[in-house]
């Protein structure tokens, strides 16, 4: 059964003679412990997909479902709830508190849902699993950009989210870091039995993942598995040849 699911979704920016259709009757579902790469050209709908997926955003049409439940029925308040929970963001930009050390920004989401006492502890148990069990009182500035995209990879994973979404998650590193950064994304699938939904625009990252989703005007135009004989020149000459015809 799937985790997560989009059912017909159509997405409209502006009215009348302004309105853009960045999706358009969207379907696509992500099975759990699946990892996910959504690609596509600049415009063609992939943010806006991955918004709508994580209930950062509302459909002009259809429907998401994740864990059993659909994001449109819900209302502000059980969708904040259900984003602390359910779901974990990884952003380019890492989006970290820069007064808070390391082991304070991966504990904010459970101490917003109210944990215990042992928020501390579980944001310490991530950090060891990320490797970073000697930066947890720096502050984001003392870290590198590498460090900085693990913590913010802890704090998503603490809460024991249903599916983590990652948005451009390389996009702000060196390509030492980035291919770093998609180990222990595919480490999240492989060794902690997460799921993981990335868009991005680099075929070397997206070779990381079981599945492309290619992207184009707002639709889907391909859905791909990849195997061991999928290399990284495979995806940049399949996303060329979806772009071009």
């Amino acid at each position: 059964m799937a985790i997560l699911e989009a059912n017909n979704l159509t997405h409209v920016y502006g009215q009348g003679s302004a309105a853009v259709k960045a999706l358009d009757n969207v379907n696509m579902s992500v099975e759990p412990q699946e990892f996910v790469a959504i690609m596509g050209p600049s415009g063609s709908g992939k943010s806006t997909l991955l918004h709508l997926l994580g209930g950062l955003d509302t459909p002009t049409q259809g429907r998401v479902v994740l864990d059993g439940k659909d994001l449109t029925k819900l209302d502000d308040k059980s969708l904040t709830i259900l984003r602390r929970t359910k779901i974990g963001f990884v952003f380019q930009f890492f989006n970290l508190i820069p007064v808070l050390t390391a082991q304070e920004n991966v504990a904010l989401p459970l101490v917003l849902n109210g944990a215990n006492g042992n928020a501390t502890e579980q944001a310490a148990a991530w950090l060891k699993r990320v490797e970073l069990a000697d930066r947890m009182a720096h502050r984001p500035s003392e870290l590198s950009g590498g460090q900085q995209q693990r913590v913010a990879l802890a704090r998503a994973l603490v809460t024991d989210p249903a599916v983590v979404l990652a948005d451009e998650p390389t996009g702000n590193l060196d390509s030492r870091g980035a291919e770093e950064m998609l180990r222990w994304l595919r480490r999240t699938v492989d060794e902690w039995g997460r799921t993981v939904v990335m868009v991005t625009h680099d075929p070397r990252m997206a070779a990381y993942a079981d599945r492309i989703v290619f992207m184009k005007d707002g639709t889907v135009v391909d859905d791909t598995k990849l195997g061991p004989e999928k290399s990284a020149e495979y995806v940049f000459d399949r996303m060329e040849m979806l772009v071009e015809r």
